[in-house]
């Protein structure tokens, strides 16, 4: 076998840690502060964190604290940034980490319209240089199996795909505890572009996009807000398939139940026990040749239990270090991160305008929808307050 002589300038950064800016000091900022001190994200460090607050979080000593962004990037100090801050932010602060060379990690949403996620992605990337999103639930032991099983063909055709997650619940403490929440101007939507965003992002990696959808949405149905905390959506997709997305934030105890049927079998996720139904036989080439009137296709059944260990927003930040350092490729690159927005988006269109929306969506009409909602807002009155926070629930 030949070996490869690996340059210098290759050895040198596989040695090196990747030096980690964090702008946002919130509930996930802090998550992220938490992974990386306690040396979770392979290859990686923190060494910056940028904050328009003193950070409420202890720090490691080495760690510089800025109150500015601009400051933080020219520093010196950081080789990628980390972006955990409200989503109208996220394309001006991701448009300053790129206009810098430095590779860029976006907490989810990528940003809160598709219009912006497009200007976002139109900034031309440096060499070698790295941009992803926080899609922390493609790295679950589940989800990988069930994309391997989709990619390897043993569904078959795709038919049907449903999906029943309304264990987002959230209380009225949750929404009370920031100024932005759950508004059109502060976070430009409710379940869809926030919590089930998660969801939107694997259903199209999973299956691909719809062509089109209508979705039924409720605003401030189970919560004192004025954005959608309740949504059912029928999909259609090209091949034609069909599919229906039900979420909400204010079921409890809810369910979180995925079913996806192809030609070959079937693909049931709940509780975090995954069960795989293979038919022997093709259902279609079963339909065309059998003499059985009533028959169906001989199955069998193999159930994935829950316990490997979720490595969540530290696996995808050590995936992120690899990828910086050309040891892997990046596994949730942000043009992906455009998809998950745009669906969120037409379900929203979709309400408003009473109508079904073919994909890809008119970023542009929605954006202009978004901002008359955001314009004729009626003021609200929101007593802000603290609120206990433990995000380990939100994970799952």
């Amino acid at each position: 076998m030949k070996l490869v002589e690996l340059s210098h300038r290759e050895r040198e950064l596989n040695n090196k840690l990747i030096r980690f800016g964090l702008v946002g000091l919130g509930n996930i900022g802090r998550v992220h502060v938490r992974n990386l001190s306690a040396g979770k994200v392979r290859g990686g460090c923190l060494t910056a964190v940028c904050s328009r607050r003193p950070p409420s979080i202890e720090l490691p000593d080495d760690v510089r604290v800025f109150d500015d962004v601009d400051a933080m990037l020219d520093s010196g100090e950081v080789d990628a940034v980390i972006v955990a801050t409200p989503h109208f932010s996220h394309r001006e602060i991701g448009e300053k980490v790129l206009g810098r060379g430095l590779h860029l990690m976006m907490e989810k949403p990528l940003t809160a319209t598709k219009q912006d996620a497009e200007r976002l992605l139109a900034i031309p990337l440096q060499d070698g240089q790295q941009f992803g999103v926080m899609m922390n639930l493609r790295v679950r032991p589940q989800v990988q199996r069930i994309k391997g099983l989709l990619d390897g063909g043993q569904l078959g055709e795709i038919q049907r795909l449903q999906w029943t997650i309304t264990n987002w619940f959230r209380s009225e403490a949750y929404y009370a505890s920031s100024e932005w929440r759950a508004t059109w101007k502060g976070e430009g939507g409710g379940v869809l572009i926030n919590q089930a965003l998660h969801n939107l992002d694997l259903l199209q990696w999973f299956c691909g996009m719809p062509k089109s959808l209508r979705a039924f949405c409720h605003f401030g149905n189970d919560h004192d807000i004025e954005v959608e905390d309740r949504v059912t959506s029928c999909l259609e997709f090209p091949n034609g398939a069909s599919g229906v997305f039900s979420t909400s934030t204010g079921e409890a105890p809810g369910v979180n139940r995925l079913e996806i049927a192809g030609t070959k079998g079937l693909i049931v996720l709940e509780a975090d026990t995954l069960t795989v139904h293979r038919n022997e036989v093709d259902s279609r080439e079963y339909s065309a040749s059998t003499d059985n009137a009533f028959g169906t296709p001989e199955a069998t059944q193999e159930a994935f239990p829950a316990g490997e260990e979720n490595p969540s927003h530290s696996g995808v930040l050590s995936n992120f270090a690899d990828a910086i350092k050309g040891k892997a490729a990046l596994l949730t690159d942000a043009r992906e991160g455009l998809k998950s927005v745009e669906l969120a988006n037409a379900m929203v269109y979709s309400a408003w305008t009473s109508s079904e929306i073919n994909l890809p969506l008119d970023s542009a009409a929605y954006e202009s929808a978004l901002n008359e909602k955001i314009a004729t807002s009626p003021a609200r009155a929101r007593t802000i307050r603290e609120a206990t926070i433990d995000m380990k629930k939100s994970y799952s």
